[in-house]
């Protein structure tokens, strides 16, 4: 069945044939871009507030960020249900609210003195938790506004967004932590959410209203039945192996990283926030280049090849030493392959998610993913503290490294190593005897849908 946006517009006219046509995928696109923005520019705020300003330790570092990345364990499966049966633009515009409100409210804590690492771990759990929301319901929602052949075109947009706010958002957070307060470096991000709401919040397609008299063993049963979609396709189960393999140890890699920078290497935060942002050119690359290679070289060849060089370039970073004329353009270009690699595997794996998930299932399959992905971000974290703290910075980095080639490994030997160059067909959407009656819920016709990404996916 044709999708909402090849059909005809809800006026009744024809859909615009161009993509970036459709007001409401643009406004969709910028509000993502805005939130996106923040969000970079928060990951980089907080961890080098606690480090730079706070000296807190290995293993503090590591609680923070543990903290910051808990509700991804904790709710992802909750948010997939939700997603699937509530508005996706309601819930975007709520969390983008929440994430406005809750870092104004820190900014005002700081100015009275009082944001020390206890505010900073209750900001970062917050704004994580609302971030979850949001990442699923915009993933979500994008398939209901394109139909099934744009939505490799259509996660080349927004993932080339959030390239763009790669590239800014950590060096804007590095310098804002430099040069400015903490307070008035967290209130920032605050601005960006509130554009993102601006902006979807003006998302005119309809989303039918879902029947809410459920009873709480509903969402359960919801969740379940997501579980077993994901665990019953052997695609989507490479997916979550991969994911869960690169995210375990790029999160406990990027806790040693962000001490290695400062501490070993001796940079400003203002360095720190451009070697971070390196992978932002490349990521926006990346997501141009994922609009054509798939479909010449074939998708799976793509996942593996790009997976080997984006997680394998962060081998040679522990060799780095001497003055900064040498250490800081080798960071760069490691951080631009690292982005490049790593959009690849990003557009690829979604728009593959994508075609075989039916319509019903999008945020819960999405959930699932992430939850199985994203879900030991916080223990990865916690180990890559704990690494640093008894094993040394240099020998901890080069170890967490070698575990981000995990990943590939799991694709080279899983089927998604042999997906050609058309996309998989469309699995059936399983059947529940407790299924509210047709028309009930809250996807329009021809939905699909998608992940996190930036490798939270894969």
């Amino acid at each position: 069945m044709p999708s909402a946006s090849s059909a005809a517009s809800d006026s009744g006219r024809p859909a615009p044939s161009s993509l970036w046509r459709d007001a409401d995928f643009r406004r969709l696109w910028m509000g993502q871009t805005a939130s996106q923005l923040g969000e970079h520019a928060h990951l980089v705020i907080l961890p080098l507030f606690a480090v730079v300003t706070l000296d807190a330790s290995a293993g503090q570092l590591g609680a923070l960020r543990a903290v910051g990345q808990a509700p991804i364990l904790l709710l992802s499966l909750f948010a997939g249900a939700w997603v699937d049966r509530w508005r996706t633009r309601t819930t975007m515009v709520l969390t983008d609210v929440g994430r406005a409100l809750v870092l104004g409210a820190a900014a005002v804590a700081g100015l009275f003195g009082v944001l020390g690492l206890p505010a900073l771990t209750a900001l970062a759990f917050a704004v994580g938790t609302l971030s979850v929301f949001f990442d699923v319901a915009y993933q979500a929602s994008l398939v209901r506004l394109v139909e099934r052949d744009r939505l490799v075109r259509g996660n080349s947009a927004l993932e080339g967004s959030r390239s763009a706010a790669q590239i800014a958002g950590p060096a804007l957070g590095g310098a804002l932590v430099t040069l400015l307060s903490a307070p008035l470096a967290t209130a920032s991000n605050a601005l960006f959410f509130a554009l993102s709401f601006l902006s979807i919040r003006r998302i005119r397609r309809s989303e039918s209203v879902p029947e809410r008299a459920e009873r709480p063993p509903r969402l359960w049963r919801r969740i379940q039945e997501g579980l077993r979609f994901v665990a019953g396709d052997t695609a989507l189960r490479a997916v979550c192996l991969a994911s869960a393999a690169f995210q375990f140890s790029f999160a406990a890699m990027m806790t040693v990283y962000l001490l290695f920078l400062p501490r070993e290497l001796h940079l400003s935060g203002t360095v720190v926030g451009l070697v971070l942002a390196a992978a932002g050119p490349g990521a926006l690359l990346g997501a141009l280049l994922a609009a054509r290679l798939p479909s010449r070289f074939g998708h799976g060849v793509v996942l593996v090849c790009a997976a080997v060089l984006g997680d394998g370039v962060f081998l040679c970073v522990p060799a780095l030493r001497g003055s900064s004329a040498v250490t800081i353009p080798v960071l760069l270009a490691a951080g631009f392959v690292f982005g490049l690699g790593g959009q690849l595997v990003n557009v690829t794996v979604m728009a593959v998610r994508q075609a075989v998930t039916p319509a019903g299932m999008q945020g819960r399959a999405a959930a699932t993913i992430t939850f199985v992905g994203m879900g030991l971000t916080p223990l990865g974290s916690l180990l890559g503290g704990f690494l640093a703290q008894e094993w040394g910075l240099r020998t901890s980095l080069l170890v967490t490294a070698a575990g981000m080639m995990l990943s590939p490994a799991v694709m080279a030997v899983s089927p998604l190593a042999r997906l050609g160059r058309e996309l998989p067909a469309a699995r059936d959407a399983p059947v529940s005897a407790n299924d509210a009656p047709p028309g009930s819920h809250d996807a329009p016709p021809g939905s699909h849908d998608a992940p996190p990404s930036s490798r939270s996916s894969t």
